[in-house]
């Protein structure tokens, strides 16, 4: 776990202000990662700061897609702070980056900086581990890995991914953001799983979700082709083209 605590960790002066780059359907998790094409003006200035300073980008998801009369359109106040972990500069003037997931945090404010892109106060929402759930942790985790395997294709590869997880040593937290990013939930539903800080609440969300049969992905056969494929999520999900 040392390798990822030390890349999840922010930096120690890290004065509580993020950028913003706020996108109408994407939720990021920490322990994720995420790939981003970047070309828009604003986003590529957004970038360049980033990159010669700390290499933080917070993710906020947008609720509505048009200004308000108080200016930039809306978002959700849970975002995830990202750092960037990968940079492959084009000749267009567009950037390919790939983030990873640090920290869930709340937005305070937005501030006036004098950027063309948004800049925000926040609040670091740290993992809570409740005393007493300690006992039935393991339990959780093992409940969850076994919902997640219900619903995930039986091909050979996803398969041994998920058995690699249930023979790793990553905790219950990781495990249930890493699975919150990568299935294809509803964006409603992400919002709250990243908003909530107790990780056995956010398990058991979790676990009672998938247990619901709410989540459909394609199996092995229909994600090679078929009519019936096509309305239904592909497994793994996409990388994002914004």
């Amino acid at each position: 776990m040392g390798d990822l605590d030390d890349l999840t960790r922010l930096p120690d002066d890290f004065d509580g202000q993020v950028r913003l780059f706020p996108l109408p359907s994407l939720v990021l998790f920490p322990h994720a990662m995420q790939p981003l094409h970047i070309f828009e003006p604003r986003y590529c200035e957004m970038l360049a700061e980033a990159l010669e300073s700390d290499e933080l980008i917070a993710m906020a998801t947008l609720t509505e897609t048009q200004p308000t009369d108080k200016g930039d359109p809306p978002i959700d106040p849970t975002v995830c702070i990202g750092k960037i972990v990968s940079h492959v500069e084009r000749d267009d003037d567009r950037h390919n980056i790939l983030l990873v997931g640090i920290k869930r945090a709340q937005v305070t404010a937005e501030v006036d900086a004098g950027r063309c892109f948004r800049i925000a106060k926040i609040n670091v929402l740290d993992d809570l581990y409740p005393p007493s759930g300690m006992s039935d942790r393991s339990q959780l985790r093992a409940d969850l890995l076994a919902a997640f395997g219900e619903v995930i294709p039986a091909s050979q590869s996803v398969q041994q991914g998920l058995s690699e997880l249930l023979a790793g040593s990553m905790g219950l937290g990781p495990i249930t953001d890493i699975i919150s990013h990568t299935l294809p939930l509803s964006v409603a539903m992400k919002l709250r799983l990243l908003a909530e800080q107790n990780v056995d609440d956010r398990a058991q969300l979790l676990i009672d979700f998938l247990a619901s049969g709410a989540v459909q992905l394609p199996s092995a056969d229909h994600q090679s082709g078929g009519g019936a494929a096509k309305s239904r999520l592909p497994f793994p999900p996409p990388f994002s083209t914004n």
